[in-house]
C-alpha cells in the first residue's frame, strides 16, 4: 500500500494574491496608520513617517535570515537581551555521611619466639647482608662493562650492556 507524503509543508499558502496572510497583515498594519496620519500631520512629516513604516513593514514581511523570518529573529533577540545571562552555581553544603567502620583490635605484641624474632630482624634489617643484596640497576649500568660489551641506551632510557655484532 502506498501513502502520499505531503511536500512543501514549510510553505505558507498564498491568501491575498502573491502574499501570505502574515505578509498581508504586516503591510496592512503599516498602511492603516499611514492613511490616518495623512489627515492629521503636515505633508512632509507624513512622507517621512510613511517611508519609515513602509520600510519596516516590507522588512518584517519579506526579509529572512538563514531561513528564519525577521519577526522570529527579532523576538529571539528581544528574549536574549531581556533575560538575565548570569548563571551562578552555589554549592549546597550537605553533611557527608560515612558508613560506620568496624573497630580494629589493637595489635598484639610480637611473640618472643626466637625463630620468629630472627626472621623479623632479617626481613627488616638496615644493614646489608653480604652476597644477599644485588647491585641496583642504576649502579650496575654505571659500572664499566666486561670486555667486548658496549653500553647502549634503550628507548625507555635504560642503559644496558650488550655485545655488538657487525653483519657486514
Amino acid at each position: 500500500m502506498q501513502f502520499q507524503v505531503p511536500q512543501f509543508i514549510d510553505v505558507s499558502p498564498k491568501i491575498v494574491g502573491p502574499l501570505t496572510l502574515k505578509q498581508f497583515l504586516y503591510l496592512a498594519g503599516a498602511a492603516g496608520p499611514s492613511v490616518m496620519l495623512f489627515f492629521i500631520l503636515n505633508f512632509w512629516i507624513w512622507i517621512l513617517i510613511t517611508a519609515f513604516l513602509a520600510v519596516l513593514a516590507v522588512a518584517l514581511a519579506f526579509i529572512k535570515f538563514n531561513g528564519r523570518p525577521l519577526p522570529a529573529m527579532l523576538m529571539a533577540a528581544f528574549v536574549y537581551f531581556w533575560n538575565p545571562r548570569l548563571y551562578l552555581w552555589r554549592r549546597v553544603e550537605k553533611p557527608l555521611k560515612l558508613p560506620a567502620l568496624p573497630k580494629i583490635p589493637a595489635p598484639q605484641p610480637l611473640a618472643r619466639a626466637p625463630l620468629k624474632d630472627l626472621g623479623f630482624k632479617l626481613a627488616t634489617t638496615t644493614r646489608p647482608i653480604e652476597k644477599r643484596e644485588k647491585e641496583s640497576g642504576v649502579f650496575a649500568a654505571l659500572r664499566m662493562p666486561e670486555e667486548g660489551l658496549e653500553i647502549f641506551r634503550r628507548t625507555t632510557g635504560e642503559r644496558e650492556a650488550a655485545r655488538r655484532v657487525d653483519y657486514r
